[in-house]
């Protein structure tokens, strides 16, 4: 099958004429793998960054499954759940959905903290096919009886790791119980350690693996440069940088939420539009900060890894580094936020004298040294440590144009045929070599789900609660 276009990965008309409006024409390499075996039942484990389209690549196949099979919401029991870790990630998820899916008859509800529940409750019980929320407000809502997940029929966990780095894997795991076992499941995350495939292992049965997010390639437009300074010259030094960079709009990166208070009201004191986005700000206060800095109403987003995170605004010329991160991942994440859809883009990173140890690490993960502005602050840094040669081209993922496996242990036996009636006749296609999560679930298969099961089940729910619609 030829996935070089949006029009032909088996998508129904009303997703088709939303694509086209939105001028999506050409897949990314994460919807043209995981969107036809998707479509198909398969459950995914994804490794995939923000700013490669993966939104897309979830979204179609849950809103595909609703214009496809139409079918009813009940109060409080959604059919699908999305969990983000935080808030501003489920609001862009929950906006992708609402453009993607304008042409097709659902309805979906967005939980989170920072805000009363009130409303969120309100629209859990007009009735709900889609269900993106945060793990803490999800399990407090569970507790209260205003969320019923034994209908779920698609999971998706976005950011996986990002949530186990905040702390989530309890919320995680006891979401996951409360879901049927017969189910379709889509496993996103940036990484790939132990712990992770661990809880995929929980979650996925004979997954299709999609690994389309080397660091180098995500990395390649955008040019990276390194600063050495001493801690009291930071704030001199961004400045001066803000003043003679051509700088249209910059995130700048500190560790703490209190440094991203304090360095935005320094910036402020010395003439420059800033504003702060951290996780001890309200969710309404957060969403007016983001709005500024998309409206232009300011030009420097100082920002914490956390509240940052998945953060898609186009336009950002430049991410500093006012501080590096803990993790180099995080210094993937961060330098994304600029040179997206293509764009080019500049990175600059803070680093002090006794820092050598966390840019080394940061090196070793892209696969490069990074260019230093002033070599001369640290002559003795390189002459001990040869230069490394990363892979520039990184680790290519599955071809786009694979065909669709037949497996007895398939999910699409659950998800049956696709609208098209093409997923019995083709096949998806693999990579090659073992599947590190199979080879923990060969003896434990969950049960399969056709979709005739899940016309029949619709229709007995219709039937007992018709009245609920």
């Amino acid at each position: 099958m030829n996935l070089n276009t949006f029009e032909n990965l088996n998508l129904s008309p009303s997703l088709q004429s939303a694509l086209r409006e939105l001028k999506y024409e050409i897949p990314t390499a994460i919807q043209a793998q995981t969107i036809p075996a998707a479509i198909a039942g398969q459950d995914i484990l994804g490794c995939a960054q923000t700013g490669t389209g993966k939104t897309a690549a979830f979204a179609l196949p849950i809103l595909e499954y609703f214009a496809d099979e139409k079918p009813r919401s009940i109060p409080r029991r959604p059919l699908a759940l999305v969990l983000a870790p935080t808030r501003e990630l489920a609001v862009q998820i929950g906006q992708s959905f609402a453009d993607y899916g304008k042409h097709v008859r659902y309805r979906q509800a967005l939980v989170y903290g920072g805000v009363s529940q009130g409303s969120q409750v309100r629209s859990l019980e007009k009735g709900i096919h889609l269900l993106i929320a945060t793990p803490g407000r999800l399990m407090d809502l569970m507790d209260q009886g205003y969320v019923d997940l034994s209908d779920i029929e698609i999971v998706v966990l976005d950011e996986a790791d990002r949530m186990m780095d905040m702390g989530f894997l309890p919320a995680i795991q006891r979401i996951l119980g409360e879901l049927p076992e017969a189910r379709q499941s889509l496993f996103f995350s940036a990484t790939m350690p132990a712990k992770i495939r661990e809880l995929a292992a929980t979650m996925l049965t004979n997954p299709v693996s999609v690994d389309v997010t080397p660091a180098t390639p995500m990395v390649k437009l955008i040019q990276q440069r390194v600063r050495i300074v001493d801690r009291s010259d930071k704030l001199e030094t961004l400045l001066g940088l803000l003043a003679s960079e051509q700088v249209s709009q910059a995130m700048v990166f500190t560790r703490t939420k209190h440094g991203a208070n304090t360095l935005a009201q320094k910036l402020e004191r010395a003439g420059v539009r800033a504003t702060a986005i951290h996780g001890d700000k309200s969710q309404n206060a957060r969403q007016r900060s983001l709005d500024m800095f998309r409206r232009g109403k300011v030009d420097v987003l100082v920002a914490t890894d956390v509240a940052a995170r998945g953060i898609d605004i186009d336009g950002i010329s430049h991410v500093i580094n006012f501080d590096l991160p803990v993790d180099p991942e995080s210094y993937v994440h961060r330098i994304g936020r600029t040179g997206r859809a293509g764009a080019d883009g500049i990175a600059i990173s803070f680093c002090m004298l006794d820092q050598r140890a966390e840019l080394k690490q940061i090196e070793k993960l892209i696969g490069h040294t990074i260019e230093i502005d002033n070599p001369e602050a640290c002559q003795n840094w390189r002459n001990d440590a040869p230069a490394r040669q990363g892979n520039s081209s990184g680790r290519s993922g599955r071809s786009g144009s694979g065909q669709r496996r037949s497996n007895s242990n398939s999910r699409s036996t659950r998800r049956g045929q696709s609208r098209r009636g093409a997923s019995s006749s083709t096949q998806v296609s693999r990579e090659s070599g073992s599947n590190p999560v199979q080879s923990q679930r060969d003896a434990a298969v969950k049960p399969k789900l056709t979709r005739n099961v899940r016309r029949n089940k619709k229709s007995r729910r219709g039937q007992l609660t018709a009245a609920a619609y």
